[in-house]
């Protein structure tokens, strides 16, 4: 595996180029790495890597949503957080320098929605803060820091008062946040 050159079509490497913000060289490296994690050479590019394998990435490893993105950008029918290569390419697309405002902050939203139902709750809010500062009891809020936090947030964000952060709340926060976009990537 070491010496060989990932062998991906010409057909497809064009076409993933035109369907991403990944240039031909980190396509041909996200192939190389994923092949690898597979544990073969070439294809077959509908097979998929359990999230376990995913999750061994370097670049996911201390990411405190790992499960979640892999959960986000994966395809499988079985909701099992496997990826199958083009699940990758666009894991890696999202999360790349190319990316825009727009599809990063889509994708972050999606991350943080913790039980997908298109809204930011306290509950979502609650598992946010936790996945940032850690679960242990030294970094873990008190239930009235986490209430007061989570109002904070809600009082900032949510333009309409329902009580939740729908998509364009959220993106309109991040739109004033100038180093969102550079913090959301994630480089092979």
């Amino acid at each position: 595996m070491g010496g060989t050159s990932s062998k991906l079509p010409k057909d497809l490497l064009s076409e993933y180029q035109e369907l991403t913000f990944l240039t031909k060289q980190e396509i041909l490296l996200a192939h190389k790495i994923f092949s690898e994690l597979q544990g073969r050479e070439n294809g077959p590019y509908g097979s998929r890597v359990s999230m376990e394998k995913v999750l061994t990435l370097p670049e996911l490893k201390s990411n405190p949503f790992r499960k979640r993105i892999c959960h986000v950008f994966s395809t499988s029918d079985m909701k099992d957080g496997s990826l199958s290569f083009e699940d990758f390419l666009d894991l890696l697309s999202a999360f790349s320098d190319s990316a825009t405002l727009e599809i990063k902050s889509h994708y972050a939203f999606r991350i943080f929605d913790f039980d997908d139902d298109g809204t930011l709750d306290g509950r979502d809010l609650e598992k946010l803060v936790n996945c940032l500062t850690g679960e242990t009891d030294d970094t873990r809020l008190t239930a009235e820091e986490m209430r007061q936090l989570i109002s904070n947030i809600l009082e900032e964000s949510d333009i309409d008062k329902d009580g939740t952060v729908n998509l364009s709340e959220f993106q309109h926060v991040i739109s004033r946040s100038p180093d969102f976009v550079s913090s959301f990537k994630i480089v092979l």
